[in-house]
């Protein structure tokens, strides 16, 4: 620990999957999960990293998250592959599924996988790189068939989740890397700053009667509030039409999620991974990317911006920095880490003490 919230990253993997360990999961998928989870909080996205240690391992104590298998095979076409994840480390089954992707794109221009019954895969930025890496895209998508916390455009009951949305996008530099949710929320954003006692940025909550709130609160009301889709009262119908494709490209495509849900803490998962050497050259696909980037950081600034990012600069910026100086980590996530040390016998001192 270099100073009052911050921690080696690599040591907060080897604490993450000692932790896990203990919980039940063997040590090889405990580390992909510890590192999902660190990964989120380098890039920033700190509602999906150690913030979800503690419910993670007592889904496994409970027997909520399968510990040993592998997931089932429902179809495979060859370039279209459809599992059941038997609620699975979520961390586990799309790393699985990208390694089998990248495998098959030896064959095939375009593999496409969904997943039914997962369990929750935490941050979907986590995953991009793997494969921008390799000079591939990734498109990879959520849904939470228990989930309701979305009403449609028009509607003020939950009907669906935030549903994100990520990819990955290969350039000359760094890679174009996007997630981000239906909703102009995700659940754990509203959970976070309910927790930490802060209100929202904006009225991005919708009150049973139509009325619009920031108070994270409204969202634990009976009946509760729900999230606005992305786009609002005045234009929501955007970010409706986009979670309809989420649920369709999830749920549907995996042919199990809202009609038959089980009760648990499940994902239905969506991955497309594209090679761009079986279109028109990866170079050529790079150069336009690359042209891309350029004309829009060549764009004349907004008065009230002082630089124009490409999606992911940030997070990555972010990612290095912490990398080197050490993550931080919010109050209430050390206290949930303390909190697994001391319920699974892991030392937390031994790992950050000077």
């Amino acid at each position: 620990m270099q100073n009052e919230n911050r921690f080696d990253y690599l040591k907060l993997v080897q604490f993450a999957t000692e932790v896990l360990t203990s919980a039940g999961l063997n040590i090889s998928r405990s580390g992909i999960v510890a590192r999902t989870l660190v990964a989120s909080d380098l890039m920033g996205h700190t509602t999906h990293g150690l913030q979800l240690l503690w419910p993670y391992a007592n889904q496994l104590l409970e027997n909520l998250m399968t510990k040993d298998g592998e997931p089932k095979l429902i179809s495979d076409s060859g370039a279209a592959v459809t599992w059941d994840g038997n609620h699975l480390p979520g961390p586990y089954l799309v790393e699985k599924a990208i390694d089998l992707g990248l495998e098959r794109l030896q064959n095939h221009p375009v593999f496409t996988l969904a997943i039914q019954k997962s369990h929750h895969i935490a941050c979907l930025a986590a995953y991009l790189e793997k494969v921008t890496d390799r000079k591939k895209i990734i498109i990879l998508g959520s849904s939470d068939p228990g989930n309701k916390t979305v009403a449609p455009f028009g509607g003020v009951t939950g009907t669906y989740s935030p549903d994100p949305l990520s990819y990955g996008i290969p350039t000359q530099g760094d890679p174009i890397l996007f997630d981000s949710s239906a909703s102009t929320l995700a659940n754990g954003q509203v959970m976070q700053r309910h927790a930490h006692g802060q209100m929202l940025d904006g009225a991005w909550l919708m009150r049973a009667d139509g009325s619009l709130s920031d108070d994270p609160s409204a969202f634990f009301a009976d009946p509760p509030a729900t999230i606005l889709p992305v786009g609002g009262l005045t234009l929501g119908f955007k970010g409706f039409g986009y979670g309809i494709l989420m649920e369709a490209l999830t749920s549907g495509l995996a042919g199990s999620g809202r009609k038959e849900h089980s009760g648990q803490w499940s994902a239905s998962i969506f991955l497309q991974l594209i090679d761009p050497a079986q279109f028109a050259g990866t170079q050529p696909f790079i150069n336009e990317m690359q042209h891309l980037v350029d004309q829009c950081k060549a764009s004349e600034l907004h008065p009230h911006f002082a630089e124009i990012r490409m999606p992911g600069e940030r997070a990555l910026a972010m990612k290095r920095k912490q990398q080197e100086e050490g993550v931080v980590l919010h109050p209430e996530v050390i206290k949930g880490c303390e909190r697994c040390a001391e319920k699974f016998a892991v030392s937390f001192d031994s790992y950050f003490s000077n």
